[in-house]
């Protein structure tokens, strides 16, 4: 097992390492705390002895420092004779525990033989809950594929952690389930989960949405209205849909991430506040900062930690088991007695693109159940309810010379024919049409103008 050694005292690290290579630890040294934060977050360490007092960064603030950077590492802090009020100090901070000096070769292995066992132990429980299905962990989250299962596990992993995570995926495929994962795994479980989606918001209000106002502010501000970041405190702020929001209030967003600070519409005072932020999109963020439609600053801000979803058409060994779970589902909430698909209606199941991934899945299902008495959904129901096949795009692939095969102008052509289709079936509605394409309003508005198909 790796042990890092922080300490100012040549003296005392030597004598550890003594001690401790004896034992058979691997031992590594540093002379201050900046040198030792360096070297920790390097080379990973399992354990830690880390003196109180150091020049350049004091014990104190360098686990607040390897703490935020992601340390996983057990922490144990060497403390003056005496200073019983710094190590409880330390110990709320993150710390495993603490030697006082001085301290004998005994006492140094005991503790340093405690941390290890918790430490072994830990990686067992983190072994056998990976072992266990994400399922069985998760109902909400019904997955069998390695994508979804390597998902949850980033989930899990950077839950302990205060790290702003994106959450990228195409619409339908279960982001919100995973920030709502992300928030339940945390240490901020007990607070409350604020979901807001950015393009589902008047851009007029949208700030005072995620902000607050004070009283006279604006036409229809009568009182003073707390925002949701300020609702979120000490808990999660899921802001789904992060490409919508408009470039002056990415500049906003950006300042309330760095300094933990927001400012009501119409206030003067900032105001302080406690909020971990999960963002996600099915927008390619990284076109929209070539574009100058996305804050470079603000993507990197949110990019730390990103988690992406897989289409469903990539794993279609999910849909068997949430088709199991979505009967079984509808059965309780209609009080039907469906005993799900026939092998016959599951291959086409299987066979389906699911454009509108696991949304599109659940609620074919809903239908099925809802159209049939019988207590099988067998082929000829599945396929009356799916899409006739050759519709759209495909019809023409075959007749397309090679030179003329790019993904890009023909998913464009498609989407402008969709929206040409939900504008005609909505006479012309837009808020409808945007629900029917499972886009946000805006989302629809940008799409009309860069097509050409409005008035």
């Amino acid at each position: 097992m790796r042990v890092l050694i922080i300490d100012d005292d040549p003296g005392v690290r030597r004598s550890i390492s003594l001690i401790l290579e004896e034992e058979g630890y691997e031992v590594l040294t540093a002379s201050d705390g900046r040198e030792g934060l360096d070297l920790a977050l390097e080379t990973g360490p399992e354990l830690l002895l880390c003196d109180v007092r150091m020049p350049r960064l004091e014990g104190l603030e360098f686990l607040d420092e390897y703490r935020k950077a992601g340390g996983e590492g057990l922490v144990i802090m060497i403390t003056a004779y005496g200073s019983t009020e710094l190590a409880i100090e330390a110990m709320k901070r993150g710390a495993y525990d603490y030697l006082a000096k001085p301290f004998s070769a005994d006492e140094a292995l005991l503790v340093l033989r405690k941390a290890e066992e918790r430490e072994k132990l830990w990686q067992e429980v983190n072994r056998l809950r990976e072992a266990i299905s994400v399922e069985h962990r998760y109902p909400a989250i019904v997955a069998k594929s390695e994508a979804m299962e390597d998902a949850v596990r980033l989930a899990e992993k950077v839950a302990r952690h205060p790290s702003t995570v994106l959450i990228t995926g195409e619409s339908g495929t279960g982001k919100e389930l995973i920030a709502r994962l992300v928030h339940d795994m945390s240490p901020r479980k007990g607070a409350a989960f604020i979901p807001v989606n950015c393009g589902a918001i008047p851009e007029n209000l949208l700030e005072s949405e995620l902000f607050g106002h004070v009283k006279g502010s604006f036409t229809g501000a009568t009182t003073d209205r707390a925002g949701l970041f300020e609702e979120a405190h000490g808990g999660t702020l899921f802001l789904d849909e992060i490409g919508e929001l408009p470039l002056n209030l990415q500049v906003k967003l950006l300042r309330a991430l760095q300094e933990g600070e927001i400012r009501r519409v119409g206030s003067s005072t900032a105001r302080q506040v406690d909020v971990r932020v999960v963002t996600a999109t099915a927008r390619d963020l990284e076109g929209l900062v070539k574009e100058g439609e996305f804050r470079s600053e603000l993507y990197y801000r949110i990019n730390v930690v990103r988690i992406h979803l897989s289409p469903l058409r990539h794993r279609t060994e999910d849909i068997p088991p949430l088709c199991r779970h979505f009967v079984a589902k509808f059965n309780r909430v209609l009080n039907l007695r469906s005993e799900g698909f026939a092998p016959a209606g599951m291959k086409l199941l299987l066979d389906y693109s699911w454009p509108g991934n696991v949304r599109e899945l659940e609620n074919m299902v809903e239908r099925a159940m809802v159209l049939t008495d019988e207590k099988q959904l067998g082929a000829a129901l599945v396929q009356e309810l799916l899409p006739a096949p050759g519709m759209g795009l495909e019809a023409d692939l075959g007749a397309l010379p090679p030179d003329e095969l790019s993904v890009k102008k023909h998913t464009a052509r498609l989407e402008a024919q969709l929206i040409e289709r939900a504008l005609q079936v909505t006479e012309g509605n837009r808020t409808r049409a945007a629900d029917l394409l499972d886009l946000s309003y805006r989302a629809l508005l940008y799409k009309i103008r860069d097509y050409g198909l409005g008035d």
